[in-house]
């Protein structure tokens, strides 16, 4: 068995002299991680959301056990995590909002794991509460309701080219609101002669997703009449000349202007659904793809999950209203 040397991964050796062949000491073990990884990891997360929730959460266990220093996230165990969860199942929180608290705990001890500053992750087989109903909370519309929102826009003008391109990516896409927001010019890509998103998920995880053609229509119109469609680098969504003129418009719309726009146009064909945001668009996208037969295994890679369980939230093939037995009553 060939010999190896035993070098932390910064470069910085820490003191330690190398050699061959050699186990770690308890004190060696521990002076690798000086610099603490717990910050590392908090840092290394990109989505502004999951950032704002997972710290929320790391700061609710904190709490619970009395942390005050990073180093302490190392003397916890599995008990204090199962405590944890009990605590919080008290408190009467929504299940989704203790997996997502689990989840980020989770995620923490894990990155611990890799930087060799734990042993094992503590929450691993820490049960998770299921979902009270097997259908997600986000409200998918019906598809008269999808098909009235993309003709609502005015094409006449720039603003209603893009507004309509960005509801048909939601509702043929299944994208995620940062997702779209993060798109550039450069990300529409052709791959084996099909066009395609390449689309930046949820940690940091790329994928391609296929172009609907009538996605891919809008689009070009609304570049061709935008006139950014040669800058690659430019994002792909930009802000319009308001009618008094200024602005910085070459930056990405906000998550905020895109829920803002998508709720005047539901308002103006009439959507009276309750929490509907973009989310909404997403959902409705993934149950018309499960709806029409597409597999459920394909829908989870369409979406980037990474659980098939989340996919299955959106699978409402047998739950129609209009299945239901109300309207098998007859008097």
């Amino acid at each position: 068995m060939a010999k190896k040397s035993v070098i932390p991964a910064s470069g910085n050796t820490g003191g330690l002299s190398l050699s061959e062949d050699r186990r770690l000491t308890s004190a060696e073990f521990q002076g690798l991680a000086e610099v603490p990884p717990e910050l590392e990891w908090f840092a290394n997360l990109t989505n502004p959301q999951t950032k704002r929730a997972y710290q929320a959460d790391v700061r609710d266990l904190m709490t619970f056990l009395g942390i005050e220093k990073p180093e302490e996230f190392r003397e916890v165990t599995r008990a204090h995590v199962l405590a944890w969860r009990k605590q919080l199942e008290s408190r009467e929180l929504a299940a989704a909002t203790i997996r997502r608290k689990l989840s980020a705990v989770s995620s923490l001890f894990a990155y611990l794991c890799d930087k060799n500053a734990i042993l094992g992750n503590p929450a691993d087989g820490v049960a998770r509460p299921m979902e009270g109903s097997n259908e997600g909370k986000t409200p998918a519309i019906s598809d008269a309701q999808a098909k009235a929102l993309l003709q609502a826009p005015d094409e006449k003008n720039l603003k209603g080219r893009r507004d309509k391109a960005i509801l048909a990516v939601f509702l043929y896409h299944g994208l995620r609101c940062d997702e779209l927001c993060g798109l550039t010019v450069e990300d529409l890509e052709e791959r084996r002669g099909v066009p395609h998103f390449k689309v930046l998920g949820k940690g940091s995880k790329i994928r391609y997703v296929p172009i609907h053609a009538a996605a891919g229509a809008l689009i070009h119109g609304y570049l061709e009449k935008a006139g950014h469609g040669d800058d690659g680098k430019a994002p792909l969504f930009r802000p319009v000349k308001n009618p008094r003129g200024g602005g910085v418009l070459d930056k990405q719309l906000s998550s905020g202007a895109i829920y803002a726009m998508i709720q005047k146009y539901a308002k103006v064909v009439g959507i009276e659904v309750r929490h509907f945001s973009t989310h909404s668009l997403r959902a409705t996208a993934a149950t018309n793809a499960l709806e029409n037969d597409s597999d459920i295994a394909k829908v989870q890679d369409w979406l980037g999950h990474s659980n098939i369980s989340t996919t299955r939230l959106y699978d409402r093939r047998l739950s129609k209203p209009e299945d239901s037995p109300t309207f098998k009553v007859s008097y």
